[in-house]
């Protein structure tokens, strides 16, 4: 695997050390369980997966690379570099510019770009329409296309799938700036349509199968399908993909569920010539987070912190996942650590910042699962491990226990 050429403030010596050593240890990723980190009085349970992937350190090692190459220019960023404050905040700090928010507002018009300026795609990647304005400007956007080879791969299926006549189902966000990005490109080659859970996929199983008729449909899917969508001719063939930060496992639950759809109405003798087999289009990343984090389940623990951007949808996912077991707070980093007894949580369901008494449990030995998403730098998740230790008297220190690894 490439080693990224990143700001050496977005590294931990403490998770550092415990992701060389598993590394070492796995080099073929074959054991889930966690690593344990025990202080004594206080312990931690840290996934064999998390954090940075390839496309975030990809993405951030051009952002800087842009920044060092053109110290006369203007440099822009599309949108968020990926969806973490600290990053962004210190690509800012460094002169960048954003072009748009997240939901693809403007903020600085187009119309005063010139060829001269430096523009950066995201690692989600960019609609068709926007690659075709910029370039109309003389924008050079292939030098800082950041784009993440795992969304492109996505984007490369979805091609194929249209030239064999395929409509695309899109599992994913249909706001996200990935989803936008897949589904500009994917409309380009083949009618296309956005699904964002497996309720979604239910009521268009229904439509396949008659259950709901193609007013409901259109009214159901309003603004989620490409130019000219037709229900009628277009759910014949179907092929799933994903928006890469969505939950793999949903996406292969969404999958099987349409396959089965297809057997109903079709025939399993002819299923084949009804749902393309898409589990190559899942990205490996992805995958080994929510698998890590699955297997955190499997032991005992009194709490959950997990870190990384309120808006980052692969963070979203590791909290609903671990939720299901243990009291879970999301937080940015250790500012929203008030105390040992209060800490302020993102709520992933009612959007909204929820301040938590008592977090940590009054007995003698707290043990504590910490992770984070794709797109949070280890020093972050350090910090976190660091102001929590700093409550507790330990009977081992960092260096002891990074010793007994």
């Amino acid at each position: 695997m490439k080693q990224f050429d990143i700001p050496e403030f977005y590294r931990s010596p403490v998770i550092g050390k415990v992701k060389a050593k598993r590394k070492l240890e796995d080099p073929r990723k074959q054991n889930f369980s966690p690593t344990p980190l025990d202080f004594g009085k206080i312990s931690f349970l840290i996934p064999r997966h998390f954090g940075f992937c390839y496309g975030v350190e990809n993405a951030i090692e051009r952002s800087y690379k842009a920044i060092a190459e053109n110290p006369k220019k203007r440099i822009f960023l599309l949108s968020q570099m990926i969806h973490n404050p600290d990053v962004n905040k210190d690509l800012l700090e460094n002169g960048l510019t954003f072009l748009q928010d997240t939901d693809g507002k403007q903020l600085f018009p187009f119309e005063e770009l010139t060829s001269e300026d430096v523009v950066i795609i995201p690692a989600f990647g960019t609609t068709l329409e926007i690659e075709n304005k910029l370039r109309e400007i003389g924008v050079n956007i292939d030098t800082y296309n950041t784009t993440c080879p795992f969304v492109v791969k996505v984007w490369n299926r979805s091609e194929k799938l249209g030239e064999t006549n395929h409509t695309i189902i899109i599992h994913g966000k249909y706001n996200h700036e990935e989803t936008r990005a897949t589904f500009s490109h994917s409309s380009s080659n083949a009618s296309s349509l956005v699904i964002k859970d497996m309720n979604e996929a239910m009521f268009l199983g229904e439509y396949i199968l008659g259950a709901k008729s193609k007013m409901d449909f259109i009214s159901y899917f309003a603004g989620k399908m490409s130019e000219s969508f037709d229900p009628e001719k277009d759910l014949i063939k179907i092929g799933v993909v994903n928006q890469t930060t969505m939950l793999a496992s949903e996406t292969q639950e969404i999958t099987e569920y349409l396959r089965s759809v297809m057997i109903e109405k079709y025939g399993s003798e002819n299923i084949k010539e009804h749902i393309a087999d898409t589990r190559d289009t899942l990205c490996y990343a992805t995958n080994d987070n929510q698998s890590a984090t699955i297997e955190l389940l499997n032991y005992d623990a009194d709490l959950a912190i997990v870190v990384g951007g309120y808006n980052s949808s692969n963070t979203s996912h590791l909290v609903e996942l671990l939720e299901q077991k243990f009291p879970t707070y999301f937080i940015k980093g250790k500012d929203e650590i008030i105390s040992e007894s209060e800490i302020e949580s993102f709520n992933i369901h009612t959007k909204s910042i929820e301040r938590h008494s008592n977090f940590l449990p009054s007995k003698q030995n707290v043990k504590i699962i910490i992770t984070s998403g794709a797109s949070c730098p280890d020093s972050i998740v350090d910090g976190v491990i660091q102001k929590l230790l700093g409550y507790f008297e330990l009977e081992n220190s960092i260096e002891t226990v990074l010793e007994h690894l």
